[in-house]
């Protein structure tokens, strides 16, 4: 097993766990777990392999699915016990977030050699299928909330691919763009920074 799946396995286990415990907000059933814990895991993956026209990733291999299964069932029977599970889905979608967008990015740069076309799959990848999960549960996802969210993810991407293109180094420049990702999303979320606003005109 390569590194970058145990990466991507990663990133669908603490991804899973942000859609489970976004059920456990709403006390679904463990079936509710599993659906909410897989919009987010595989959801954005999903749309990004279907989008360059290559195999969906989790129907080739079957570990992901028990992956989110695990990770469903663990958040179902020992919830978050600080009393603010929202917290901790944030945090859990920060990770998430910093894990896709650079993979997703590595994955569309070895398909197309673009940038542009990497760092959008990339944030594809890390922001879709949080979407879905809020909409399920009918909520503003996070990406049109007033923290700053998809950027990081478009930023993350962006350094993957120029370090890579720089070092020819993906192991470095994964971990380099991971880590700005969710550097900046973790600063987003500890300092409420937002991206500017239009004034509203006044009366």
């Amino acid at each position: 097993m390569s590194y970058v799946t145990i990466l991507d396995f990663a990133g669908v286990f603490v991804f899973a766990i942000s859609g489970a415990l976004a059920a456990n907000r709403k006390n679904m059933d463990i079936l509710g777990y599993i659906i909410l814990a897989s919009l987010p895991a595989i959801g954005g993956g999903t749309l990004r392999d279907i989008i360059l026209g290559v195999p969906v990733f989790w129907l080739e291999n079957s570990g992901y699915l028990f992956i989110i299964i695990l990770a469903a069932v663990m958040t179902f029977i020992l919830p978050p016990k600080s009393g603010k599970p929202y917290q901790a889905l944030e945090w859990a979608d920060a990770l998430g977030l910093s894990l896709f967008s650079v993979l997703g990015a590595s994955k569309a740069y070895a398909l197309t050699s673009s940038i542009p076309v990497s760092v959008g799959m990339g944030a594809m990848t890390a922001v879709a299928g949080g979407m879905l999960r809020d909409v399920v549960i009918n909520e503003i996802p996070l990406i049109l909330r007033k923290e700053v969210y998809a950027t990081p993810a478009l930023l993350g991407a962006f350094i993957f691919c120029i370090s890579y293109i720089l070092t020819g180094h993906e192991t470095l420049s994964l971990i380099l763009g991971g880590s700005v990702a969710f550097i900046l999303r973790g600063c987003a979320l500890l300092f409420k920074w937002s991206l500017p606003k239009r004034a509203k005109e006044s009366s």
